[in-house]
C-alpha cells in the first residue's frame, strides 16, 4: 500500500527481529513471540542509504547495537547508533538488512540499500515504488 503525501513516496512495511525469526526456525520462540512491526507510514528516502528507525520502534524490536557510525545529515556530522539485522517486507517483497537509529520524532526511513535489496525504485511521475523496470518488474538480484 503507498501513498502520495506532499510529493513523497509513503509505504507501508513490515519490520522483524531476524533473530526472533532464526529463533523461530529453531524452535526456540513461537510464532506470537517474534518481535515485529507494520507501519503504514515509512518515507522512502533515496538520499538516505539505509534503513532508519526511530528509538521508540528499534526498542520495541528489542534490536541489539553493535556499532557506532558517523552520517553526513542535513544537521552536519552525527554519529548513529547501528542494530542487528531486521527483515524488511515491501510490497510483498523480502530483504535482511541492519537498522540505523534515529530520533523518535522522525519516520522510518527507506534508502537506497534496502531498496535495491527489494528491487524497488522510485517512479517520480507516479510518485511510488514500482519493480525495477530493468527487471521486467520482477524481484531480482545481481550476479554479476
Amino acid at each position: 500500500m503507498e501513498t502520495e503525501a506532499m510529493g513523497k513516496v509513503i509505504v507501508t512495511a513490515k519490520i522483524e527481529n531476524l533473530e526472533d525469526l532464526f529463533n523461530l526456525q529453531k524452535g526456540l520462540l513461537s510464532p506470537e513471540q517474534v518481535r515485529s512491526v507494520e507501519v503504514t507510514d515509512a518515507l522512502v528516502d533515496t538520499a538516505a542509504t539505509g534503513l532508519s528507525l526511530p528509538k521508540w520502534l528499534v526498542s520495541q524490536l528489542g534490536l541489539y547495537p553493535f556499532r557506532s557510525q558517523r552520517a553526513r545529515t542535513s544537521a552536519g556530522l552525527v554519529t548513529f547508533q547501528v542494530y542487528g539485522s531486521v527483515r524488511l517486507t515491501v510490497q510483498g517483497r523480502v530483504c535482511t538488512c541492519d537498522v540505523v537509529e534515529i530520533p523518535d520524532e522522525c519516520p522510518v526511513l527507506i534508502g537506497q540499500i534496502p531498496l535495491e535489496g527489494l528491487d524497488l525504485v522510485v517512479d517520480p511521475a507516479g510518485r511510488r515504488l514500482i519493480g525495477n523496470p530493468e527487471h521486467g518488474g520482477e524481484h531480482m538480484i545481481e550476479m554479476y
